[in-house]
């Protein structure tokens, strides 16, 4: 599985979503630019010790990875999708792509990616899910679609 994050903002979530990289075996991809440096104390202190089992590669534009990947499934997450995330049959090596913290994907991106988008339900009143929170939620749920956890101790 792979974890795209489009110019994510707050070290703290990055950091996270490492850690959750890191402990499921998922790659993480970071497109530029980051509102952060890679070498910022909060992003090491919310990835603990386990960034040398994450698998790291930095991109300056989705449509990098969006080449590098042509041939994977790929899913958009965005408040604005229509369809939930739990309708859709993610493969071995789905592409996860998740906008920054302030603003989402672009909308350019999710024009173009129209059927690939999927949304995490929630209130009407709410905006959004904390990025960190909605990675761990996805990902999962592709993760337990790839026959029940493998090669993850249960």
């Amino acid at each position: 599985m792979h974890i795209v994050l489009v110019e994510p903002e707050i070290p703290g979530n990055t950091g996270n979503i490492a850690r959750l990289c890191a402990a499921t075996g998922c790659h993480l991809h970071l497109v530029r630019p980051l509102g952060f440096s890679v070498g910022d104390k909060y992003l090491k202190r919310a990835g603990l010790d386990y960034w040398d089992l994450v698998d790291v590669h930095y991109y300056d534009s989705v449509y990098e990875v969006l080449e590098k990947y042509k041939d994977n499934a790929k899913f958009l997450l965005t408040t604005k999708a229509h369809k939930r995330y739990t309708e859709v049959c993610y493969e071995k090596d789905s592409l996860l792509i998740f906008g920054k913290e302030t603003a989402g994907l672009p909308e350019k991106l999710r024009m173009e990616y129209e059927d690939c988008c999927v949304r995490i339900p929630m209130i009407a009143e709410a905006r959004s899910l904390n990025l960190s929170n909605s990675v761990a939620i996805v990902a999962y749920e592709a993760l337990r679609q790839q026959d029940d956890f493998a090669g993850l101790t249960v």
